[in-house]
């Protein structure tokens, strides 16, 4: 298990992708990883500050939306199948989201 891979997780409203986010060392050794939900409606509507818009390339069926605004852990046992992981570029695109979602660009 490896950081950017995306898994299908049930986080109480049915399966839906997710995206690994925790530190690499975490996501290959602890009991609990860090992940984001994915929205696995089709997205019809441009993204929002806070999503970023996944597809094929990242091993999807269709386009859907990373929601960068809440991390959540959960054990490693919770994650499914493998459905691919994420392009380099949408990486940056995600950790731009998570650190504007947060507040973190003002300290």
């Amino acid at each position: 298990m490896n950081a950017w891979e995306v898994y299908e997780a049930d986080l109480g409203w049915g399966a839906h992708p997710v995206v690994i986010v925790s530190h690499p060392a975490r996501a290959a050794r602890k009991q609990f990883v860090e992940i984001l939900d994915c929205a696995s409606q089709r997205a019809d509507r441009p993204a929002r500050d806070h999503e970023v818009l996944l597809d094929d390339a990242d091993g999807l069926d269709w386009p859907t939306f990373c929601k960068c605004d809440c991390i959540y852990a959960v054990p490693r046992t919770e994650l499914g199948r493998r459905r691919g992981a994420v392009t380099y570029e949408r990486r940056r695109q995600i950790v731009r989201a998570m650190i504007a979602a947060h507040g973190w660009n003002v300290l």
